[in-house]
């Protein structure tokens, strides 16, 4: 099963860029949208799967018919646990499976196309400098980095609290992270005093020329695009609650 069609990349570059679209769109899944996630995964039904296009959109459905299936099938039956076990237990059993089987999709076109020792390092070494879908789910990598982004975090409020995006007058803007066009030297510092957050959403690393936010409630970083927050909506927050945080109730 395969959003989009046929779709067989054949260099390392094309399955790296397969492999980070798919991861995109099942960490979007287990965080943005857990909640529609979470309503589909009924354990009523049969068993289902979750699935990561190369589109970045992610997919809950019955696995492929065909045996043995155009690709490796991601974990069967995810659904039937949901219930079984607190949720955040569940969605990091779902993060590891899907881990799983993002390399095994990965490494199925490098047996495929005939990719070699070199290949495999070097696609290995690609999708190893990504956090996994786990560590992004439990925010593994926040809390190995917390100690660091919270003294940056500190030191950049009070050298750039006068700067343009952080003004002194907001408490909130010293949660946010915007480029500061008129100071290089400041967006070289950011960059590397930043380098490090992670978003909650994508996964992806912190860069200096885009909007970011920082959710109150679980302390993760947010690009403002991920979560739909522009820097204009942010003005108007006194806090921010990213979506999971909104969406949590007690389970039944």
């Amino acid at each position: 099963m395969d959003g989009g069609g046929q779709y067989n990349p054949r260099t390392v570059e094309e399955v790296f860029r397969d492999f980070k679209g798919r991861r995109a769109g099942m960490i979007k899944a287990l965080t943005t949208d857990v909640e529609e996630f979470y309503q589909q995964c009924d354990p009523e039904k049969e068993n289902l799967c979750l699935y990561g296009f190369p589109n970045e959109q992610w997919e809950v459905n019955l696995p492929a018919e065909e045996v043995p299936p155009e690709l490796p099938e991601p974990a069967l039956g995810i659904n039937f646990a949901r219930d079984g076990m607190q949720e955040k237990d569940w969605l990091s059993l779902v993060a590891v499976h899907s881990d799983a089987w993002l390399l095994a999709v990965a490494f199925y076109f490098g047996a495929r196309f005939g990719f070699d020792k070199v290949d495999r390092k070097n696609l290995f070494a690609m999708i190893n400098d990504l956090p996994t879908i786990f560590e992004v789910v439990t925010g593994t990598v926040k809390k190995q980095t917390k100690e660091k982004t919270s003294v940056s975090n500190h030191s950049s409020s009070k050298s750039k609290s006068g700067s343009k995006g952080r003004g002194s007058d907001s408490g909130k803007f010293t949660r946010t992270i915007q480029a500061k066009d008129e100071d290089e030297v400041v967006d070289g510092e950011d960059e590397e005093e930043h380098g490090d957050t992670l978003c909650g959403a994508c996964g992806e690393n912190y860069a200096s020329d885009e909007f970011w936010i920082c959710c109150d409630m679980c302390e993760k970083w947010f690009h403002g695009k991920c979560v739909k927050i522009t820097p204009a909506r942010a003005e108007h927050i006194k806090q921010y609650k990213c979506p999971s945080c909104s969406n949590k109730r007690v389970r039944t």
